[in-house]
């Protein structure tokens, strides 16, 4: 699909039962904090990582990292900004 063609999402989307529909941002926000702390309560704060951009900002970047560290509980953090 090019650009000219491309649909941009102007709400959020929750799976039920394998089928996207439309939610609230409470409702998003609240599965999506469900199910990180259901990951990382079942195989702890390792199992997460996230990976930023070297072309985002370094605020961005920091809030990334602090979030990662202080939120998540762990250090799995990286960006592609080695050359």
């Amino acid at each position: 699909m090019g650009k000219r063609n491309a649909v941009r999402l102007t709400e959020p989307l929750v799976r039920d039962r394998g089928t996207l529909r439309p939610a609230s941002w409470d409702e998003a926000l609240e599965r999506a904090t469900t199910g990180l702390q259901a990951a990382i309560d079942k195989r702890g704060p390792r199992t997460f990582g996230l990976f930023s951009c070297s072309k985002a900002t370094n605020e961005v970047n920091y809030l990334a990292q602090k979030f990662t560290r202080t939120v998540i509980g762990c250090n799995n953090i990286d960006s592609c900004n080695r050359t």
